[in-house]
């Protein structure tokens, strides 16, 4: 009898057993049918790849009793780099802001004077057309600086009663000096539509047969210097004899411009540390057809020599016929016009922030 008992107790457990197991296999099932209709978390598209690029450069010279000769002097420069690219569809862009701006103190001249400043923003937006790597585009330019910039002229000494050599003060070299450009003097602004010839990941050509501009001088004693147009109402006839005798506020402080744009854009990431990037420019310009076109040529080489460290070498090539490189005063040098060359070589500290689309 207590046999009996025993198979019934443990016949009545296990039939529990499984009535629970079944019922928690029950609960668990609808629970994962509640999770599936649950919808995944789909993260929002970004389209946009930004990078930022700052750079703090540093140079200085020390000489003590040096045979061959020079001057003592230090240098500093800095630097923003920011671009912006968009892609979408069939839709794309790239946009590129650069700033730059330096002084240089050296010991020859009492004055610290500027040695690099620039304002650069561009972009430039293409639609995908029917043929391969051929899209529609629109593009716009804007270059210009930040404040004036001088060549300084060595002031002629004086002496005093007694014969002795005065040496020329700080305010004598500031009177010295001759003005040679600004903000907004000059500032180039050019819109223009074509196509966009992408064949390869590190080459674009784009092609503006209708691109219209503007050369702006707001200092009106640079105006002849940029290539400015007398006003309609004056008695001058003749640019140079307006410009001789002082009458700078005969000159217009802006010229229009309609002409062909054509820009090249090459750039190569050898590796993580070394880098060259090239961008040629060509305007023609329709209104003056007699007068070659402006040409600009910007190169630059980065080699990451440290983690926050960087040789930068930068150069920059303008040939515009409608600026003077040298321009005549009453009894000063004669109008000549030429190659603009500048070149940076800079080694100093790199920051670079970026943030890429998914």
């Amino acid at each position: 009898m207590k046999r009996l008992f025993t198979i019934l107790a443990l016949t009545a457990a296990v039939a529990a057993s499984a009535q629970n197991t079944q019922t928690a296999l029950a609960e668990a099932a609808a629970a994962l049918s509640a999770a599936e209709d649950v919808p995944e978390k789909v993260e929002k598209p970004r389209y946009w790849d930004n990078k930022l690029v700052t750079n703090i450069s540093f140079g200085q010279t020390f000489l003590s009793q040096w045979a061959a000769g020079g001057y003592n002097n230090v240098s500093l420069a800095g630097s923003i780099d920011f671009s912006a690219k968009y892609a979408k569809g069939k839709t794309t862009g790239t946009n590129h802001l650069a700033m730059d701006y330096g002084f240089l103190y050296s010991a020859d001249k009492p004055i610290l004077q500027k040695n690099k400043d620039r304002i650069l923003l561009e972009s430039n937006w293409g639609h995908e057309s029917p043929v391969r790597n051929l899209a529609y585009s629109a593009s716009f330019d804007f270059r210009t600086q930040f404040n004036d910039n001088y060549d300084y002229k060595t002031p002629a000494t004086t002496t005093d009663a007694e014969g002795n050599v005065i040496e020329p003060s700080v305010q004598n070299w500031l009177d010295a000096r001759k003005l040679k450009s600004g903000f907004f003097s000059p500032a180039y602004i050019n819109v223009g539509v074509g196509v966009l010839w992408t064949p390869k990941p590190w080459f674009s050509l784009n092609v503006a047969p209708i691109s219209g501009g503007a050369v702006f001088v707001d200092i009106p004693e640079l105006r002849y210097t940029y290539g400015m147009d007398l006003k309609d109402d004056i008695s001058y006839t003749d640019r140079k004899s307006a410009y001789t005798e002082g009458a700078y506020d005969q000159f217009k402080s802006a010229r229009m411009e309609l002409g062909f744009n054509l820009k090249v854009d090459m750039g190569w990431v050898i590796n993580e540390v070394f880098s060259y990037t090239t961008q040629a420019t060509l305007f023609y310009n329709y209104l003056t057809p007699k007068v070659e076109p402006r040409i600009t040529w910007d190169n630059k080489i980065s080699w990451k020599v440290a983690r926050f460290f960087a040789i930068n070498l930068s150069t920059y090539m303008i040939y515009d016929p409608m600026v003077l490189v040298r321009a005549s005063q009453k009894g000063g040098a004669v109008d000549s016009k030429g190659i603009q060359f500048k070149e940076y070589l800079e080694l100093g500290f790199t920051y670079s922030i970026a943030t890429k689309k998914n």
